[in-house]
Formats: structure tokens, sequence, C-alpha cells
């Protein structure tokens, strides 16, 4: 097995670890957990009774532990990653491009990126999301109007024992009512609701941000390598003893054998940057058109239309967003939640 196919496994491995870990973040019924009880029911029928009782609990208490209890384990592990990837980046790359005589502005791009992103991510994990408390439960429920489809009049919180306001949602996680609730994010280890949708779009905007520029000056780096050595308009002799010219593999190869960590840190941080993206996008797609993560997948349940309890069953109501004012105002929601008194101005 080559270098690529076993370098291509590495960013599968990742990507697929990234997307479980996002899917499965704040679900009681994810796809993770089905899969661990399916790989139950089939060792069942090789394993003894005793060893199943002890793995199926050891299994659901460290599923449980991990995805529907406050944990800080992700957010360790987040510290973590930003550690060893700005570790290798300041250890090599920047000592490497030092020695090239890059711009020092350019160098330090990402520490500054990454200063913003620290203070956006204390800023978004330790604040009050927006929960909603028999004091402030009087304001909060008028801030929003129902809009009689996905958000309906009287729906009582069983948990809380008081009555939804509307876009509001119960977290399982944090146990609470969160007002304007949009996800349960395990990598801040709190709730993204009203009071802090802003700082995180902010954290993932600059997170993205801090990847790409990471992405970018790797990139650059081990391509002046290339220019420098002259190696693109070489040849070399394959297991055949046959002459043939550089090509990418072949280059992608050499840079691996020179610079595995730095290789290795960059295929890391490219995928990173394509995930963060995609969702810096759906992020922004929300903000623009005034939805909620959670708002946004139950209309993609309802399919288009949905039933009153209360109206026959012959008549449908269609799912219309009321809550979107333009992109301007939906943006000015976002960093600025409305009150109950401005609601009652307009």
């Amino acid at each position: 097995m080559d270098f690529l196919t076993l370098f291509l496994v590495y960013l599968c491995f990742v990507l697929v670890v990234t997307a479980l870990l996002c899917l499965c973040s704040g679900r009681k019924d994810n796809f993770l957990t089905r899969s661990v009880n399916r790989a139950s029911q089939v060792l069942s029928l090789v394993t003894p009774p005793q060893l199943q009782r002890v793995t199926r609990r050891v299994t659901h208490k460290t599923l449980h532990r991990l995805f529907h209890t406050r944990s800080c384990l992700f957010v360790v592990l987040h510290v973590a990653l930003q550690a060893a990837v700005f570790g290798e980046y300041t250890w090599e790359v920047f000592g490497y491009c030092l020695e090239l005589q890059f711009h020092l502005l350019l160098l330090l791009l990402p520490y500054v990126l990454l200063a913003g992103n620290v203070g956006c991510f204390l800023l978004c994990s330790r604040a009050n999301p927006g929960v909603i408390t028999k004091s402030n439960h009087a304001s909060l429920v008028k801030v929003y109007a129902y809009d009689g489809v996905m958000f309906q009049r009287g729906i009582v919180c069983p948990t809380c024992t008081v009555e939804k306001p509307a876009r509001s949602k119960h977290c399982s996680v944090c146990r609470t009512c969160v007002h304007r609730f949009d996800h349960h994010c395990v990598w801040l280890n709190n709730c993204v609701g009203s009071s802090n949708v802003g700082w995180f779009l902010l954290y993932l905007l600059s997170l993205t941000a801090t990847a790409t520029a990471l992405a970018a000056v790797t990139s650059a780096l081990l391509l002046r390598v290339l220019l420098l050595s002259s190696l693109m308009h070489s040849t070399y002799l394959d297991a055949q003893g046959q002459e043939h010219p550089v090509d990418i593999p072949f280059l992608v190869q050499h840079l691996f054998l020179t610079f595995p960590r730095i290789v290795f840190m960059l295929g890391f941080v490219i995928l990173l940057t394509l995930v963060l993206g995609g969702y810096s996008s759906f992020s922004l797609y929300l903000a623009f058109t005034n939805q909620t993560t959670n708002e946004w997948c139950k209309s993609r349940r309802f399919g288009g239309s949905h039933h009153l309890s209360s109206q026959p069953h012959n008549r449908q109501l269609v799912y219309k967003n009321i809550y979107s004012k333009g992109i301007w105002r939906n943006l000015k929601e976002i960093f600025r939640p409305p009150t109950a008194l401005e609601r009652k101005k307009k």
C-alpha cells in the first residue's frame, strides 16, 4: 500500500469521525447509538450473557456521558487539537518560512485569528444562551409570535413546567428550556440560543478563517520548497527501471518523506477547512433567513406541510418562516436580540 492510499485513508478516517461527532451532538437517538445497538445484537449471538450485560452497561454509560450530559471532554479535545496544530506550525512551519523570507505579517495572521477565536469561544461557552426561568418567562413569551404550525400557544414543557415561548426548546443535555434554541454544541459544552448565537457565528467564522490561514501558509511553504528544489522538472525511475517525468503523486510522497509532520498537519487542516467552510456557509444561510438549526430540521421533517391537532384532517397548513425580516434586519437580530418592549413598539 503506497503513501497516497494511506494518506487518503487517514483523511477519510478524520472526516468520518468529525461527521459522527457532529451528528451525535446532543441527540438522544443518533446514528452512533443505533450502530452500537445493532453491533451488540450481532455480537450477542457469540458472546456469553454475563459479558453482554457488562459491555452493554459500559457502552450505554459511555455514550450517555459523551453526548447526553454536560462534559468538558470535547472542550479539552478542542483545545488539544488547536494546541497540536499550532505547536507544529510554530515549531516547524514558522521557522522554515522565516528562513525563506516570508512576510512576517502573513506568518502572524494565524495567531491573530487564533486570539479572536479563543475570545469568541470563551464568550460563547460561558454566556447564558437564553435560559427560560419563571422570572423572565413572562417577558420572553412576548418576544416572538406563535406561527401556529411549528410553534403553538399553550404547549407546556413537562420538565420546566412553563409554557414554551415561540422558537424555544427544552435541551435534554442542559435540562433547561432555551429561548430561540439553535442547538447544543458539545465543543462549547453549552447551548446556542438567543443570547450567544452572535458569538457562536463569530466563533465559527474565526475558526474557519484560522484553519484557512494555516492551510494557505503551509501550502505556500511546501510549494516554495518544490520551486527552489527544481524537482517539478525532473524525472525518476520506477521499479522496472523506466524513466518517467515527476507527477503530483511523486511530489506529494517526496514532501511527506521530507516533512512528514507538516504534510499530515496540512491534510488535517485542509479537511477541517472544508468541513468548517460548509458549516459556516450553512450557519450564514440560517442567519440571513432568520432560522435556527432546530427550526430548519423541523421544517424538513414537516415536508412542507403540517396538520394542527385542532384543525380538520383535510386541511393542510403549509409551514412558512414568519420571522424573516430581510437580510440586514435578520443579521441585526442575531447580534442584538429583540425584547418584548421592541416588539410592542413595532
